[in-house]
């Protein structure tokens, strides 16, 4: 392997066969911690075995995500330091995949995509997965929305798409996706759409909802029903709250005629452009009630 980005962990599986690469990089987008949690599942579901770590010293600004420094009375005894991976793992089908997780580089993402691709080629990757998550006006009490950034129509079909041409800021995974797309390889973002005033907590719906998109397009065998149950809790937490307020009632009741009359609230795969912020309805007051529900609990 000829880039000094990576060091080999352990040898290549010989019975590698047409993984799948599932990533999330922290640092990006990821409303109600939809993306992070998702792959928490996966690899509680899924063991893996490290294959490859990469250098951040070459990657990462360490003053803009500093690690945590470990103090016992006093005495320094040692540095946590983050880590960039790629794992290995086999689903319960037996079907082979590969984890990327880690910080988002700060520096370096043409290097560090032409790293990707060379081990992308090294390891046959059959298609890649990225995890998402943001912010929208939608209500908790309609099913989680997807949407995609793929590299074909046909998958973003099968995930969802905003039916619109725009220009959005992009992460890492952008570019990871426009690698593969050079190598004729399919390539998909699938990204939740997270009810605005929960996007600051824990919101399972939303990485179920991603768990299952990524089954749909890779036909890995992922369970959701842990966090379909939890989802179900906080929706009971949610709806207490809202009840007791007439004014988050009516905030859930206009976000719910909003999502029917596009559409967004059942499986149909185009979705409104872009959202006017200035027509958000806020959701502060609330958001900051249930954060401090949920503290208290």
């Amino acid at each position: 392997m000829s880039s000094a980005l990576i060091t080999w962990e352990n040898p290549v599986p010989t019975d590698l066969v047409d993984p799948v690469l599932v990533c999330y990089l922290d640092g990006w987008i990821d409303a109600g911690y939809g993306a992070q949690a998702a792959m928490g599942s996966l690899k509680q579901q899924i063991r893996t075995q490290r294959l490859v770590s990469f250098s951040l010293d070459e990657l990462i600004d360490f003053r803009a995500r500093r690690p945590a420094m470990r103090l016992i009375n006093g005495v320094n005894v040692g540095v946590d330091w983050p880590r960039l991976q790629l794992r290995h793992g086999i689903d319960a089908s037996g079907q082979h995949l590969l984890v990327l997780t880690g910080p988002e580089p700060d520096f370096r993402w043409h290097s560090f995509t032409a790293a990707i691709m060379e081990l992308v080629d090294k390891l046959n990757v059959r298609m890649l997965i990225n995890l998402g998550a943001f912010p929208a006006p939608v209500p908790h009490t309609r099913p989680v929305s997807l949407g995609s950034t793929a590299t074909t129509q046909e998958l973003a079909e099968k995930i969802g798409f905003i039916d619109a041409s725009f220009e959005i800021p992009s992460g890492a995974t952008a570019a990871l996706e426009r690698g593969f797309a050079e190598q004729n390889k399919p390539a998909v973002g699938i990204w939740a759409r997270v009810p605005h005033y929960v996007s600051q907590m824990l919101y399972p719906a939303a990485s179920a909802a991603i768990l299952d998109g990524v089954s749909r397009v890779s036909g890995l065998m992922l369970d959701t029903d842990a966090l379909k149950a939890q989802a179900r809790q906080v929706d009971e937490q949610i709806a207490m709250l809202v009840s007791n307020n007439p004014e988050h009632q009516e905030m859930i009741n206009q976000l719910e005629a909003q999502i029917d009359s596009n559409n967004l609230g059942g499986t149909a795969s185009r979705m409104v452009g872009p959202v006017d912020e200035t027509q958000l309805v806020s959701g502060d007051e609330l958001a900051a009630e249930l954060e401090k529900f949920l503290r208290d609990q």
